[in-house]
């Protein structure tokens, strides 16, 4: 494994822990600033806001310069984003802090995984691009609640002083470890911002984002309400929730490796089995919500059949964009968050409807069918296309006019 690789997990790692962590200091930090629980809520919705503004808007601006300059770049950004919340004296400061490391967070992922799956042979992209984010499952899995507990005996603020820590250690191997030319595009090839955006007249990338919403949305609209499931249905008390959800953070571990082996074989064929085995899970649980075993088993495998689209929808994006990936990888973490509010929203709307807190499992459901239906119709359509192009290729045109067939 390119050691490159671990340096850019453990920036993964650092944001990851950055945009989630939050949420379990969110009242201690709303009672030093004196906010309310709806303007706490803003250091999380505003951060997510700022992910797909800085997906697109940061990496279309530096999309000429040397990839291993521009990912130092954001981890400067992202060290000084943390550093501003650490030092924050106030509330809009710290919404400040919050937005500039959001910033970096798309572009970080998007352009990691053109680097990342440039330190490999072609074999193994989906795999590189999988222990990418292999960073972001472990801050799930270890980061969240170690970043939580430390909050909370410490201060909300030495938590954030331990995530810039991480950034500078970051910082650090990415610049000893990642190589110099590292996803360098060809240069015989015009790699400006006008080429990268030829990359979305693509039918096939515009399938490929849509996937993205409805298939990781789908996921993540379930999970956002996961904890009302778990202590109004399935009746485990609130103090056990932070405990299952790193039995969930193991599963989008697993899931996260898995989906980028089986990826590497066939994109198109991993991503169908995994969303239709995905909503038949979540379909599960709506059902078996009630039964705490069966919703222990249910989240699990949530997390991990969630988790192993990610591999496989990224190295499908840049797949549709190979000529000029870098906007398009960047196109589709903003799709991942755009995913994330959607499936929020609609969760919630199901909630409000008095539907139950089962009804986010059921949204997150049709979500999922929808991006197998995308994914198949994308996989068809490119198959088409293939036999079409295979069968012209075969003809060649003769003295008479009419064609023959070569071989």
């Amino acid at each position: 494994m390119p050691a490159g690789l671990i340096a850019l997990a453990l920036g993964g790692f650092g944001i990851g822990l950055t945009e989630f962590v939050i949420a379990g200091l969110l009242p201690e930090v709303a009672a030093d600033f004196h906010v309310d629980a709806a303007a706490a809520g803003w250091l999380i919705s505003g951060y997510a806001l700022a992910v797909a503004v800085g997906a697109i808007g940061l990496t279309a601006a530096v999309t000429r310069l040397p990839r291993k300059g521009v990912l130092l770049g954001l981890m400067v950004l992202f060290i000084a984003g943390n550093a501003v919340s650490a030092l924050a004296p106030d509330y809009a400061t710290m919404l400040t802090g919050r937005v500039l490391a959001a910033l970096c967070h798309g572009a970080f992922f998007g352009i990691g995984s053109v680097v990342a799956a440039n330190l490999v042979d072609p074999a193994r992209r989906a795999r590189a691009i999988a222990i990418m984010f292999t960073g972001l499952t472990a801050a799930n899995v270890l980061g969240v609640p170690f970043g939580t507990l430390l909050g909370q005996q410490l201060g909300w603020r030495s938590t954030f002083w331990a995530i810039t820590a991480i950034g500078v250690l970051a910082l650090i191997g990415l610049a000893l470890l990642v190589p110099r030319d590292a996803g360098r595009p060809d240069s015989t090839a015009d790699h400006g911002l006008r080429s990268e955006l030829r990359a979305f007249r693509s039918g096939q990338l515009w399938l490929s984002l849509t996937a993205t919403v409805l298939g990781f949305g789908g996921m993540f609209g379930a999970f956002t309400y996961i904890a009302y499931t778990l202590t109004g249905l399935s009746g485990f008390p609130a103090a056990a929730v932070p405990w299952l959800l790193i039995l969930f953070g193991l599963g989008l571990f697993a899931g996260n490796a898995v989906g980028g082996r089986f990826a590497d074989r066939s994109v198109d064929g991993t991503l169908l089995v995994v969303l239709a085995v995905l909503a038949v899970i979540l379909v599960a649980f709506a059902l078996l919500a009630a039964l705490p075993v069966a919703a222990v088993i249910a989240l699990v495998l949530m997390g991990a059949f969630g988790f192993a689209t990610v591999p496989g929808l990224q190295l499908r994006v840049l797949r549709s964009a190979e000529d000029a990936p870098t906007l398009a990888s960047g196109a589709n973490i903003a799709a991942f968050n755009v995913g994330n509010a959607l499936g929020a929203w609609l969760g919630g709307l199901a909630i409000a409807a008095g539907l139950g807190f089962a009804s986010p499992l059921w949204v997150g459901a049709a979500m999922t069918l929808g991006a197998f239906a995308v994914i198949a119709a994308a996989a068809a359509a490119r198959n088409r296309r293939f036999r079409s192009g295979r069968q012209r290729s075969t003809l060649a045109p003769v003295s008479n006019g009419r064609p023959t067939i070569r071989g």
